[in-house]
């Protein structure tokens, strides 16, 4: 006898699934806009040398603002005041001939910066001068937030695994919560990317564990339809976050507002069930059998209650010993785990490094910013949908393997098309990422099917982990502009078709079982899930 089966009699989507989707959804809401927020926080204003110093005696109170800028810093090639010298002695010729400043002596910026205030009140950028030759220490805030997330993903996959899902989503609530709020106070450099690292670490297990969830408590039929509705919730995040980002200027009360959502998502915790499947995996039957009871009465299914008994769960995996605690070395100790965990962690990181590659650029294109975000964001409803209805009728993998190789070629696209064609990239970069998110929506529930209930968190949790190596990597792919302006749309390209090699060599799960252990996937999986779904 299969979980399946047990589902089946209780109604596999009913009001129970729907209650688990809706506390997921929550939580969820705020995950995006903390991952998108470096784009917002970390901003580069328009900005000049301070040309404070250079004030001989009091003359450039009878200059005008252009007037002083001209006197005091070199023009670039656009015309535009360049962003990180200065003169080192003021220039007044040039207010009659400033046509030639080639051979006049410059020198870095002494006393700082001045920004533009016009778009943003504040941000790390003009908080701590993150410009010029500071420029790395920008990019690396959001490094260091993924590599929180990565450390995390690993950290919750495998927590979750031994102690339960409801807890350890308990924990992502009120740690991620806790660090975020602290990073929005911090008073140094230093102290804000710590903080920023612990923020990511937990707030990763929000969506390792929610996923996880809400696959393991649908039927078959369904799990297709709740894998889009999480993905949705990125989708609307990242949608909401676009406009939030607009009215909150100031990049303290920005992490307090995307961060406040996870109040109402710790309040409605509570309701949250534990994985019936984990229980049964772990020989906590009578848990097991409460959650299930809960569901057949929620699902108005009170007549088949009775059917429920612990003996008829203790049935379900037989196969390996239910006392055993199962870790991330169980990944690689039989050959066909071994290719299925270096397979999917090759296609989470391509998808990811090349999902947030993209995301992260959106100053790259000369337009609004918030528009390009919000642009960026609503793509990915149509993509989302069209997964919904692709999952079905051409597969899991044909879907994975077709998101990325499109992006690839849109990236690819923009690689020739004119750098002041801004619109045409701009347009292509929208359905780029809308290729790449269908990858990432597709991947997250295709791996989750892939892998056995007894080690599943710990796959996803590995799986997030190399994801999140990939995002952790894209703002430093971004920086090799400066070797060459094409170079990061090249590398991601290549990361997208890279992706889809790796995806083509997976397994199919449309329409199949989940498997709940390890010898599942070693023996002749086909045939045996097809065999359990007819049993």
């Amino acid at each position: 006898m299969r979980f399946e089966n047990v589902l089946a009699d209780i109604n596999g989507f009913g009001r129970f699934q729907i209650m688990i989707i809706v506390i997921s959804f929550i939580g969820r809401f705020t995950m995006p806009c903390h991952f998108m927020l470096n784009n917002f926080i970390a901003a580069v204003p328009s900005h000049h040398c301070d040309i404070s110093s250079l004030d001989d005696g009091g003359v450039f109170r009878n200059l005008s603002l252009t007037e002083r800028l001209t006197v005091s810093i070199p023009v670039q090639e656009d015309g535009t005041p360049n962003s990180c010298e200065m003169f080192a002695e003021p220039q007044y010729h040039l207010l009659l001939n400033s046509s030639n400043t080639a051979e006049i002596p410059t020198v870095p910026c002494r006393t700082g910066w001045v920004y533009d205030n016009t778009t943003f009140k504040s941000t790390l950028t003009s908080q701590w001068d993150l410009v010029c030759d500071k420029r790395g220490k920008n990019k690396a805030t959001a490094t260091i937030f993924f590599v929180g997330v990565m450390f995390g993903a690993m950290t919750f996959g495998s927590l979750s695994d031994r102690f339960g899902r409801r807890i350890m989503l308990l924990v992502s609530y009120v740690s991620g919560m806790l660090f975020a709020v602290a990073s929005a106070f911090s008073t140094s450099y230093l102290m804000f990317v710590v903080l920023r690292f612990f923020t990511g670490f937990f707030i990763t297990g929000i969506v390792i564990v929610s996923t996880v969830l809400s696959v393991e408590w649908v039927d078959i039929e369904h799990r297709k339809l709740v894998g889009v509705i999480d993905s949705l919730s990125w989708t609307f995040g990242n949608t909401g976050f676009a406009a939030i980002a607009y009215f909150v200027t100031d990049w303290r009360w920005l992490i307090v507002s995307v961060t406040s959502p996870l109040i109402l998502a710790i309040i409605t915790w509570r309701w949250m069930p534990e994985s019936a499947r984990w229980l049964i995996a772990n020989g906590r039957l009578e848990q097991a059998q409460m959650y299930l009871k809960k569901c057949a009465k929620m699902n108005q299914t009170e007549e088949l209650i009775d059917t429920l008994k612990t003996e008829t769960l203790s049935t379900i995996v037989v196969t390996e010993k239910k006392d055993r605690v199962y870790s991330y070395l169980d990944l690689i100790r039989t050959p066909k785990m071994r290719k299925l965990a270096l397979r999917t962690g090759i296609v989470w990181f391509c998808v990811a490094t090349t999902f947030y590659g993209i995301s992260f650029n959106i100053t790259g294109f000369g337009l609004n910013i918030y528009l390009t975000q919000f642009t960026y964001a609503l793509i990915e409803l149509p993509a989302k949908v069209a997964v919904y209805y692709l999952l079905d009728k051409i597969g899991r993998r044909s879907t994975e393997v077709g998101s990325l190789l499109l992006a690839a070629v849109c990236l690819g696209i923009n690689i020739v098309v004119p750098k002041d064609m801004s619109v045409v990239r701009t347009v292509v970069a929208v359905i780029g990422k809308g290729f790449s998110s269908a990858s990432f929506a597709t991947v997250v529930l295709y791996s989750s099917e892939l892998y056995p209930t007894v080690v599943r968190q710990n796959g996803m949790g590995y799986n997030s982990f190399m994801a999140r190596l990939g995002v952790a990597v894209a703002p430093l792919i971004l920086l090799l502009d400066e070797v060459w302006k094409d170079l990061p749309q090249v590398v991601l390209c290549s990361a997208a078709v890279l992706g889809g090699i790796a995806a083509r060599m997976l397994s199919e799960t449309r329409n199949r079982c989940l498997p709940e252990t390890i010898e599942d996937i070693e023996k002749d999986c086909v045939q045996y899930l097809r065999k359990a779904r007819k049993g």
